[in-house]
């Protein structure tokens, strides 16, 4: 179900299925192109896009900050904390207000930095999530890989976005731990 891809098709066929859904056309945009395109628009949000680059970057970037926001919220609560008062409470929502200004400026201004190091590459015609880290594992990968890969984290990035408006809905209405799943 998550196997990426081996072409992207160059175009739509008139009343193509989609994959994810197949009762559902496939919009005239999502062409296959892009990692995780399965032809998914059930509310027709492609049409009304002028550039789905700009899209994509925004898709993985949300995604990305989930990943991270899931994991530090489950570290909030059951990892182990920096010393002091401040950064004592397991609620992830209240731990925000109690570290204070100068804690979550900082974490403000590096993010700040990142954004505006990659603001041009949002509208240009690179590849959506690249924000020039170069090294690691990828520069190590042939492009079939490196394909599988991109699949892979679009996939991570869905998938962190449901599971962190779950957190907030066990953090703030049910006012439980994440993971305490009692009655």
């Amino acid at each position: 179900a998550f196997a990426p891809a081996s072409v992207g098709r160059s175009t739509v066929a008139l009343n193509e299925m989609s994959k994810s859904i197949p009762f559902l056309t496939v919009p005239e945009k999502l062409d296959g192109s892009m990692a995780g395109d399965v032809g998914f628009d059930p509310m027709g949000l492609s049409d009304i896009q002028t550039d789905l680059n700009y899209a994509r970057w925004a898709e993985l970037k949300h995604g990305r900050i989930c990943m991270l926001a899931v994991v530090g919220m489950v570290w909030q609560e059951y990892g182990p904390h920096l010393p002091g008062d401040a950064y004592a409470t397991k609620d992830p929502w209240e731990a925000i207000s109690s570290v204070g200004f100068a804690s979550n400026f900082q974490t403000l201004l590096a993010i700040g930095v990142v954004e505006l190091a990659n603001w041009n590459k949002y509208y240009g015609d690179g590849t959506p999530g690249d924000i020039g880290w170069t090294g690691g594992q990828l520069s190590k990968m042939n492009d079939a890989q490196i394909k599988t890969r991109m699949e892979s984290e679009i996939v991570h990035c869905r998938l962190a976005m449901i599971a962190f408006i779950g957190a907030t809905h066990q953090t703030f209405l049910l006012h439980k731990g994440l993971l305490d799943f009692s009655y």
